[in-house]
């Protein structure tokens, strides 16, 4: 193929030729020369550069960050390499524009015209180099500062776990005996005198605290007393029960005075709030109810949660009202609206047991999986209390000097620093003489109101109150403190 084809050129040439001097006898004055076949090559040389610069000056060449996969370039650098292309396409466009213009120069014969323009071209080309160069320092020195600030993005600051208070531990002061079922609430009145418990025998009873001796007993349910709370503003007692109802107890007659009918099942645990004439309660129907304590009107219904709400607590500030549930969520309630404000998902199995600081503005929540701690009002994560056991928390408690205390369903018994969640004390109730081993489970607990005294309901009809050791001192049970990452995690 190769020698046909300069054959057929050879045989064109004196046509060519023919052509030529017919169109210069034509035009007189005007010398054209004659087209070799190397302008033939140039502009075919020509052509097939023009055409690769235009398909592949992109792409020939890697860009700065693919070479480096983790590293994403910055649009300044971005911008940088597409001056630098265009600059080097500029560079190209010459180069190739200088061979065709030879062969123009050859055809037309304006020389001056063609190094004019040259020289036209020259400044521009200059132009863009200059540019691309001041681009590729300023992009430099972006990337300098990028890298510079990624660092500092990046670098996580050391964890440093808060180092524990030292408490005294724990020691059982007194069992009280007297109610013939399962103790499962228990409340203790502002004064600080005498508390109340109520029971699997559907009874409500009195004690006296300081000497634990039984004052009163108050009967009116008909199924087991879930919760109790005793009212600073009025001489009440509410009380609440698997019978389905909420009664409100006039504590200087000792009679029902009111009862809140519309719960559609058990009501396991109830709430006063601290400021407002406001009962919250809720059960087994999955919501929780916001009661007028004087009207016996119900103003809210809080719904949400998919199961049982196991635990109420109210505050001052919002959130007013926190509720956990065994759908293993805790919400955070907005009591003006009567809707959620948060939605906490962090624990995996049922949510038992919340427990308010006194003192500081945030709550604990217990779990099977483990004990968390939160910081309202938006319902941040805090910290993992040291995990346990596994068994079922069925009770949390928190006093003033930062004890939190947490109660099984097996009979064990934890006590916890709440400022860095370690778990200073393991213990285990002792059941009553003569009871079974498979009684020794805690079902409610509290403070009283100097955080000194910790009040006990167990399996086995017993009310056991604890004291700190007074003889226990920093020498004598040191901490022993070894944090963990999954203090951090959610």
């Amino acid at each position: 193929m190769s020698a046909a084809n300069s054959q057929a050129a050879h045989s064109l040439e004196p046509l060519v030729q023919a052509v030529v001097h017919g169109t210069n006898s034509l035009f007189q004055g005007t010398s054209i020369p004659a087209i070799t076949s190397d302008a033939h090559i140039k502009s075919r040389s020509a052509n097939v550069a023009t055409k690769y610069r235009d398909e592949y000056i992109f792409t020939r060449e890697l860009p700065r960050g693919a070479e480096n996969p983790g590293a994403q370039p910055t649009s300044s650098l971005a911008s940088t390499q597409l001056i630098l292309a265009s600059a080097n396409t500029a560079h190209h466009i010459t180069s190739v524009d200088e061979e065709v213009q030879k062969v123009l120069d050859g055809l037309s014969g304006k020389q001056s015209k063609t190094q004019a323009a040259k020289k036209a071209k020259q400044p521009t080309r200059d132009l863009v180099l200059a540019a691309a160069n001041k681009a590729s320092r300023q992009a430099s020195d972006a990337q300098t500062a990028a890298a510079a600030a990624g660092q500092q993005l990046v670098r996580k600051r050391n964890y440093e776990p808060v180092k524990p208070e030292w408490h005294a531990p724990w020691r059982m002061m007194r069992v009280i005996s007297g109610h013939i079922g399962w103790v499962r609430s228990l409340a203790v009145e502002p004064g600080n005198k005498w508390f109340a418990s109520g029971s699997v025998d559907r009874t409500i009873k009195i004690w006296d605290l300081a000497s634990g001796t039984l004052k009163l007993t108050l009967t009116g349910h008909i199924s087991p007393v879930r919760g109790l709370a005793v009212s600073a503003r009025h001489p009440y007692l509410f009380s609440c029960g698997e019978d389905k109802q909420v009664k409100c107890w006039d504590l200087e007659t000792n009679k029902v005075v009111r009862q809140y009918h519309g719960h559609l099942s058990g009501v396991y645990t109830l709430a006063l709030h601290p400021v407002l004439d406001l009962l919250v309660t809720g059960g087994r129907d999955s919501v929780a109810r916001v009661w007028d304590i004087r009207t016996k009107q119900q103003v809210h219904v809080l719904s949400g949660h998919k199961s049982t709400i196991s635990s109420v607590q109210c505050q001052e500030a919002d959130p007013q009202v926190i509720s956990g549930s065994m759908d293993s969520t805790v919400r955070l309630w907005d009591l003006a609206a009567g809707k959620s404000m948060t939605t906490l998902t962090h624990h995996k199995k049922s949510v038992r047991a919340l427990a308010l600081h006194p003192t500081q503005f945030g709550f604990a929540s217990a779990s099977s999986d483990n004990i968390k701690q939160w910081r309202c009002p938006k319902g941040e994560f805090v910290q993992n209390f040291d995990e346990g056991d596994g068994s079922i928390v069925n009770s949390l408690a928190v006093n003033s000097d930062g004890v939190v205390f947490s109660g099984a369903d097996n009979g064990s018994m934890r006590f916890y620093d709440w400022k860095s969640g370690h778990c200073f004390q393991r213990t285990e109730t002792i059941v009553q003489p003569g009871s079974l081993d498979s009684e020794a489970g805690i079902f409610c607990s509290t403070f009283d109101q100097t955080g000194f005294r910790l009040i006990t309901g167990e399996a086995d009809k017993t009310i056991k109150i604890w004291k700190e050791d007074d003889e226990a001192t920093e020498d004598s049970h040191p901490i022993d403190f070894r944090p963990s990452l999954s203090r951090r995690r959610h």
